[in-house]
């Protein structure tokens, strides 16, 4: 993935139902920025000549965390998903990066069935926190 399909991607972004969108990490500069930290990590999948799946995949030169997977509703069931994740797993390994975690909200029952079917471990314990610094950064959910 380039910031050149960004826009294909938002795209996608905006047409999933329940995904969050924030107004200032997802935002093309946002992306840029992310991309330029993390090149060579995210990835697209294309299919009839557009963008039907994305992960935005980053480290911190220990552990990685993949961000925003999704996969456009009708090419669902179809492995693309899988596809990307081993993907952007094979591009971790190769700069020795040894875990990789994500975060997926708990009603997202498409998502977190799609995790556990393809071996991911759900972890129970800890707890997640997150903390503001910017409160223009305002998540939207799609509807």
């Amino acid at each position: 993935m380039t910031i050149s399909d960004y826009d294909e991607v938002a795209a996608l972004w905006r047409s999933i139902r329940g995904f969050a969108i924030r107004s200032i990490d997802d935002s093309r500069e946002g992306v840029e920025k992310f991309l330029g930290r993390n090149p060579h990590l995210s990835t697209i999948a294309r299919e009839d000549d557009h963008v039907v799946g994305a992960i935005l995949c980053g480290h911190d030169g220990r552990r990685a965390t993949l961000y925003h997977v999704c996969v456009e509703e009708p090419y669902r069931k179809r492995g693309i998903g899988k596809a990307m994740v081993v993907r952007c797993m094979k591009a971790l390994q190769e700069e020795g990066i040894n875990k990789v975690a994500l975060i997926a909200f708990t009603h997202n029952d498409v998502g977190n069935a799609f995790w556990k079917e393809i071996g991911w471990t759900e972890r129970e314990d800890l707890n997640y926190y997150d903390f503001t610094l910017n409160t223009d950064n305002i998540v939207r959910f799609n509807s």
